[in-house]
Order: structure tokens, then C-alpha cells, then sequence
């Protein structure tokens, strides 16, 4: 008897949890904003990025966030090779068009560019797609002009 009181017990509480799922799929929580950010993420290629002269103080701030938490486990700010490339230089040697398409498309980046395929090849690790949007990739690319010596 307890047995099968405890087992309706479950049951009902099963049933009563569940209860909005129809209400629920009505209701699709993809918002407009949320579709343009899923956009900007995995976005079409970047084709040309505007620089701040001077440097973008708040963008180098969110860059650093990012760079903390997405970035630093693989990537050092100096020249040195953690698991992908150091930093330092990074800007000097390519376009920001090319940073911004690496960190927000590296599948298109590997399948299409030389010089990310070599980079592929020297580390020996691919880079993940981290989700990072377009705008977020441009606090970064702050960050990496602030790290190579631009004011």
C-alpha cells in the first residue's frame, strides 16, 4: 500500500513538473536579439573592421574579460607558444579583418586561409569556436593592439 502511494506521489508530481511543457513550446525563446547574436557568432566573414584611434579604453577592459576567461588557458600575451601562438606581434603581422575572422570563424579560417592552416599545423591543436561575437572579437583585437605597443 505505501508502495504504490509513494509511486502515485511520484507520478503526480512527474506529471504536475511537466505541466507547462505545452505552454512552454508555444512560446519559442528565441527572441530577435538572441537570432542576431547567434548570427553574429557564427556569422558570414568579416570583410572590414573599423580601428579607434586612440584606443578604445571600455573595449580593451572587455577584451581582458574575455581574454581571461576564453583565451588565457591556450594563448599568452607574450610571444611565447602555450598551446596556440603568443599574442605579442599579432597585430603587426595581420590584418584585423584576418584576427577578427580567426576568433569568430575558425572553421571558415581553417578551411579556406594558408596561413591559419599553418598555424593549424605548427600547434597541432585546432582552435575551438569559443562563441564569440563579432563585437566581442573586436574588444579583443583591442586588447591585442593595446598588448603590441598601441596607445
Amino acid at each position: 500500500m505505501k508502495t504504490s502511494l509513494l509511486t502515485i506521489a511520484i507520478v503526480t508530481l512527474t506529471l504536475w513538473g511537466c505541466g507547462g511543457a505545452s505552454q512552454r513550446a508555444e512560446k519559442p525563446e528565441t527572441s530577435d536579439s538572441v537570432l542576431q547574436q547567434q548570427e553574429e557568432v557564427h556569422g558570414t566573414e568579416v570583410k572590414e573592421i573599423a580601428l579607434t584611434n586612440p584606443l578604445s579604453q571600455p573595449m580593451v577592459d572587455e577584451g581582458q574579460k574575455i581574454y581571461d576567461m576564453k583565451c588565457s588557458s591556450c594563448h599568452k600575451l607574450t610571444d611565447e607558444r602555450l598551446v596556440g601562438p603568443g599574442w605579442l606581434g599579432v597585430t603587426k603581422r595581420r590584418k584585423p579583418t584576418w584576427i577578427i575572422n580567426m576568433i569568430t570563424n575558425v572553421d571558415m579560417m581553417l578551411e579556406k586561409d594558408t596561413e591559419a592552416q599553418k598555424l593549424l599545423e605548427q600547434c597541432l591543436v585546432r582552435m575551438p569556436n569559443q562563441n564569440i561575437t563579432e563585437k566581442e572579437a573586436r574588444s579583443v583585437l583591442e586588447l591585442m593592439r593595446k598588448n603590441d605597443g598601441e596607445k
